[in-house]
């Protein structure tokens, strides 16, 4: 999953390039519903056939899947590709890098766990080292650095959906969740989108970009997902986003060799001082 969400960021800057970003993202959100809900429906034959149906979704477990859908898939991903069209995949992927960090809090404040005070020290460390990469050189008029502030809002959004699908992943499987929640998410995404998608000229996208957008599609939403809603009922959300902490680090290297981003000393010590904090979380 780490590997694949890290080539994820310079895949999707590339396609970016060429695919205007709503419509990239609508199609890539449509497609990976439609896996999702094709292997729903081939697991539900299945199950009859083996005489074993799977249990309804009760009414207050789809409010919940909806909020999910709202959350995880429509404003993260509004958040995560503006964030990444207008930023640089070192910067995005560092902050995308403290996931984890909020994901504890998170976590304990609704109560799932308690935070010890060395983990709060954890936290503020890792967003000491979001400062030093793009606190300094904020644009207060909003024009610098709106990409990472977007990335900063996505990772909230994440955090949310991985700590909020902790009750329904008692009850559900991981491809029920992520099924359900993706598909309600690409349907109010396309619907936010339509009134640009109506006026692309679909004829100027290159058909590299279309694969581009296939792949990102079936690996880093499909497969993805899958892999990491396994993993938080499996293991927890906790322990689940520490594993993002190397995000980062994938994301850097594929985007120098890639797109020959330069790795500055910033990045260097900023990333540092996140995964440093991310330690200090780790050990509490």
């Amino acid at each position: 999953m780490v590997v694949i969400w890290g080539a994820n960021f310079s895949l999707v800057k590339v396609a970016l390039r060429d695919f205007p970003e709503l419509a990239f993202n609508a199609f890539r959100l449509l497609v990976a519903s439609a896996m999702f809900l094709g292997a729903l429906w081939w697991q539900d034959r299945q199950a009859v056939a083996a005489g074993s149906p799977r249990a309804p979704v009760a009414r207050r477990d789809w409010l919940r899947l909806v909020a999910l859908g709202v959350v995880g898939h429509l404003c993260y991903q509004l958040l995560f590709l503006g964030g990444v069209k207008r930023t640089s995949v070192g910067n995005g992927s560092l902050i995308l890098g403290s996931t984890p960090v909020v994901v504890a809090l998170l976590t304990a404040w609704t109560g799932h766990e308690r935070v010890p005070p060395l983990r709060w020290l954890g936290a503020a460390v890792s967003f000491l080292g979001l400062y030093i990469i793009v606190g300094q050189k904020v644009d207060w008029t909003v024009s610098g650095h709106l990409g990472d502030f977007m990335m900063m809002g996505s990772t909230v959004c994440w955090a949310t959906y991985s700590v909020a699908s902790v009750p329904l992943l008692r009850r559900h499987s991981p491809l029920v969740v992520t099924g359900y929640s993706i598909s309600v998410g690409a349907g109010l995404y396309t619907a936010v989108s339509l009134p640009m998608l109506l006026g692309v000229e679909w004829r100027a996208i290159a058909l590299g970009s279309w694969l581009l957008m296939l792949a990102s599609a079936v690996f880093a939403l499909a497969f993805a997902y899958l892999i990491w809603y396994t993993s938080v009922q499996k293991a927890g959300s906790t322990r689940t986003a520490a594993w993002s902490n190397v995000t980062p680090v994938v994301a850097i290297v594929i985007a120098a060799v890639w797109l020959g981003e330069p790795i500055t000393s910033t990045q260097i010590i900023g990333s540092l001082a996140i995964f440093g904090g991310l330690f200090i979380t780790r050990r509490a």
